[in-house]
């Protein structure tokens, strides 16, 4: 049922009309890294829960993290191939908006397990639930998961079990959803590309073997120029950027990534794949959570901003020393 304050007649048209909230847990963070669990709660245009699914999956190595996941190789070693779930996955996404805390990270997951798979997941939008508590201003102080679900007295029972942290997502999406709603919010909406360029490596061991891992290699879809100017160090917070500085982003970002890191190029500024010690700035609209890139930017004191600074300061880039 509807809340009392926001009835189907005051409803947003321009809503979508389904959503599959998802959870998936990793054998870790990098592009190599694989799925080993998957949940997705279907919902309809209002939030309501439809049903739900979930699956173990052998990620074909070593399972990463299990203090994390708890999913062993022993686990794992049954549990069905990506490719052989994949049909079953795409049933429960398809026509319907992507929805996860921090949704890049799940998206880009989905989209290599798909890839490798020589498919695509069936979706063309996500919606990031951080992005959204950003829009509606709530009192969180964080942007993980367990905070979002205390705010609306979620419970959560088993943190990183992909179906229970899918429930909580999805119990706690419902009343932001209605939220938006009645303020008539326009939703965070981004676009879902299909990963198209995945170049499969040699045969890999299933779990069980010893062997060396060295898993599939990504390559980016475009390559940037280099960037023509030296670096001039850090940003300070009272100056403006200046061209040669090095950028790098990190987290769900409400602008298409590429769109702001092709913003940044052709300000004069060089954006960084990864966080050093010569990294200028690191861009993120989440600043607490554990990425590698926020946890090094921490280590090395590199200056921190949100992406609605960032997109300020892009308008005023001072140009780099002669």
């Amino acid at each position: 049922m509807l809340d009392d304050r926001t009835t189907a007649a005051t409803w947003p048209a321009a809503y979508p009309q389904g959503y599959a909230v998802v959870d998936v847990e990793t054998t870790g963070l990098a592009r190599d890294d694989r799925i080993v669990s998957a949940a997705v709660y279907r919902l309809d245009a209002q939030g309501n829960v439809e049903d739900h699914w979930y699956t173990l999956v052998n990620p074909e190595r070593d399972p990463g993290p299990v203090w994390i996941h708890g999913l062993t190789s022993d686990v794992l070693e049954g549990a069905p191939l990506f490719p052989e779930i994949a049909e079953e996955f795409s049933a429960r996404l398809e026509g319907r908006v992507l929805v996860a805390h921090n949704a890049m990270f799940d998206w880009q997951m989905i989209a290599r397990e798909y890839a490798r798979a020589e498919g695509a997941a069936p979706v063309r939008q996500r919606l990031c639930t951080i992005a959204l508590s950003k829009e509606l201003s709530l009192p969180l102080p964080n942007h993980k998961l367990e905070s979002l679900a205390a705010h609306f007295g979620v419970v959560q029972q088993r943190a990183h079990n992909a179906l229970d942290d899918a429930r909580v997502l999805a119990e706690a999406f419902r009343p932001s959803l209605h939220a938006a709603a009645e303020r008539n919010v326009r939703l965070p909406l981004l676009e879902c590309r299909p990963l198209t360029e995945w170049a499969p490596a040699p045969e890999r061991p299933r779990i069980g073997y010893q062997a060396s891992y060295r898993g599939n290699t990504w390559r980016p879809s475009r390559k940037r120029p280099p960037c023509p100017y030296p670096n001039p160090g850090r940003y300070e917070s009272d100056k403006p950027l200046k061209q040669g500085m090095r950028v790098a982003f990190s987290g769900d970002t409400s602008i298409d990534r590429e769109l702001l890191e092709d913003r940044a190029t052709e300000a004069g500024l060089h954006v960084a794949s990864s966080v050093s010690r010569l990294t200028s700035l690191l861009v993120t609209n989440d600043p607490d959570s554990a990425t590698g890139k926020t946890l090094k930017a921490k280590s090395y004191g590199t200056p921190v901003v949100d992406e609605a600074a960032f997109t300020q300061l892009l308008r005023d880039v001072a140009p780099a020393d002669e």
